[in-house]
Parts: C-alpha cells; structure tokens; sequence
C-alpha cells in the first residue's frame, strides 16, 4: 500500500479520560457499568488508529484540486439506501455539503447489493472523485475495491459498518461489539436475567450485524437462565421482514425477549404483539430512532432503542475527508451509545 497507518498513544490516554469524565456527567446517556468498564479497558489496551496525509501518496490530479481551492467531490456510498435508515444518514451527508460547500451527494444500492455498490463506485471514480466515504454491503467484497482504490492515491474512510479487511484511512461509527453488548445487556437485565430470546437482523451475514450479534451473546453468556433461541435473518423488504418475524414467533412460542441488531426489524415485532394481543408478554431491545419505534416505546410495546447517532456518521465522514485533503491527520471516531426508553423518548419525538 502507499499509506501507513499509525497510532497516538497520547491521544488513546485522551479518550480513556474523556470516557471516564464522562460517565460522571449527567447529560450522558446512561451506560450499564459493565460497559462502561469494557470501553475503557479496550481503549487502554488498542490504541486508536489514525491516518496522517503525510503518508499517503495523494493522487496528482486530486492535489492539484486542492491546491486550487476547486469544489472537492465526496460521494458517500451507503449499503442500502432503501432501508429506513438511510434519510438520517442522508441528513449528515446534506449538512456537510452545505457547511463545507463541496459536492458530496449519498449514494448506493437499493437493498444490500455489493455488486451493484461497487459498479456504481466504479463509474464514480472512473469520472474523478477527491475522496470515498463507504459502508460495505459486504465486507470482503468491498474491502478489495477500497484497498485498491487506496493505491490509487485516493483517499477512502468507511462509516457506519465496519471493514475489518479493508485499509481505509478511518471508520466513523459505532464499536458494532459493544454495541450488540449494551443492547443484549439491557435486555437481560430487563427481563430478570432469564428467559428465551430471539436475535433479530436484517443481513445475517453483514460485518454491522455479525459484530453485533457477537457483542449480544456475550452479555446473555453472562446470564445463565438466558437461552437464545436462534439468530433469524428477516431480509430487507418490508412484508419479507414482518413474515419471518411471525414465523419466528410462530416456532418459538415461548419468546421472552427479542433483540433486534437493526433499525428496522425491530418494529415488525411491535406489530406482531399488537395485532396478536401480546404486548407485555414479550420485551423488545433493537437499534436507531425511526419514527415508528419511538411510538412503539412511548406506547409501551417496546423497551428501549439505541441511537447510533447517523447523521453524525456521514457528517463526520465527509468533514474528516475534508480535514485529510487539507494535510490534517484524521482518527476513528466512536458515535457511540444512547438509550432511549419510557423516560426520555418524548425528547426525540420532538426533535
């Protein structure tokens, strides 16, 4: 590769501080304890990994550009964009243009299609790009593209689903590990620490959902009267997704829990409990701020969501892109955690 990646110990003992500042701040999300300590002690073991443009040998045409003060242009690719978590992540992309004034549009598949995302980054390249900001539909499938890309001497960062295999300059997202761990920790606690439960995704075999489903055993692991019944894999076409759930539901009657890894696998369950009248019989956990989950959880027929926090992750992406073209070394960037339950979720209903 013509880039080198490397760490700032002293930025790695920066983040321990802040995260341990800030589980002493009232206005931060509540975070389980266990958590909690889990985010400190990996940071203190993993530095974080940055990219320094110094190491990087930019591509002559894009550098001339710079040089130039011309309008960068910044695609940011999503692996679905019909998914109902695309308009948040399309918010980021639409604020960064605006406030930075370069032409940074989303773009990507319909459905989680890797060969469709990398056609079409393909043909955006092939007509001059300054700059990539991926979220792979399938990691070993995009990861190859993004390397070579990167040897190109363009830069590429990812956002919102990692690419462990790829060597791009810097991921803005959440840890998926972590994350699936403070979901399926939530869950067991809320359900007594026992009971059967059902693990929901959209893609069972995306990077985003493996991790997360790794982070969610590891909290019910912790739990012995915690029984997960089995992964279930809804698809991503709205009716596709609410058959499987009710056939989930169907084979595993006795369901106490579910977890959902996603933004939108999670509501189909809400809907199931209440056209079957079982709302209070079955606890929901899932992911993100739809507007159709926040009214499951003010109405009681779901527990809690997380917020990932979307449009920061392209927001970020497009920014940090910016600040590398410009000759400033750029870092991952952890969105983090927020939970959002009975008790605050009019805050984001309003927003």
């Amino acid at each position: 590769m013509k880039h080198n990646k490397f760490v700032f110990l002293a930025f790695t003992i920066l983040l321990v501080s802040a995260l341990l500042i800030s589980s002493c701040t009232a206005a931060e999300p509540v975070v389980e304890e266990a958590a909690e300590e889990a985010v400190v002690e990996e940071a203190a073991e993993e530095a974080v990994h940055c990219s320094d443009p110094a190491d990087f040998e930019l591509d002559p045409r894009i550098a001339e550009h710079v040089a130039n003060g011309d309008k960068l242009v910044i695609p940011v690719s999503y692996h679905d964009v019909s998914n109902e978590f695309a308009p948040f992540i399309k918010a980021g992309v639409d604020q960064a243009a605006e406030e930075f004034g370069v032409d940074t549009v989303l773009v990507g598949p319909v459905s989680a299609d890797a060969e469709a995302q990398i056609n079409e980054l393909e043909a955006l390249v092939e007509k001059g790009v300054d700059g990539l900001a991926i979220s792979s539909a399938s990691t070993d499938a995009l990861a190859p593209f993004i390397n070579r890309i990167l040897d190109m001497g363009i830069p590429v960062v990812t956002f919102n689903s990692p690419n462990p295999s790829a060597d791009d300059l810097a991921y803005f997202g959440q840890d998926m590990v972590l994350a699936g761990y403070t979901a399926g920790k939530e869950l067991a606690e809320r359900m007594g620490g026992k009971g059967n439960v059902l693990i929901t995704t959209l893609d069972a075999g995306a990077q985003w959902s493996i991790d997360r489903q790794t982070g969610a055993k590891n909290a019910f692991a912790e739990y012995p009267d915690i029984n997960v019944q089995a992964v279930i894999n809804c698809g991503t076409e709205p009716q596709e997704i609410y058959d499987n759930i009710e056939n989930a539901m169907l084979t595993y009657p006795d369901t106490d829990g579910v977890m959902s890894t996603d933004c939108c696998t999670h509501s189909p369950v809400g809907m199931y409990l209440q056209r079957n009248d079982m709302v209070g019989e079955v606890m929901i956990i899932g992911f993100d701020l739809i507007p159709d989950v926040l009214q499951l959880v003010k109405e009681g027929v779901e527990e809690a969501t997380f917020d990932a926090a979307p449009a920061r992750q392209s927001y970020e992406s497009v920014k940090q892109l910016i600040n590398f073209l410009n000759g400033e070394v750029i870092c991952d960037f952890d969105t983090g955690l927020q939970v959002v339950d009975i008790n605050n979720v009019d805050d984001f209903m309003n927003q």
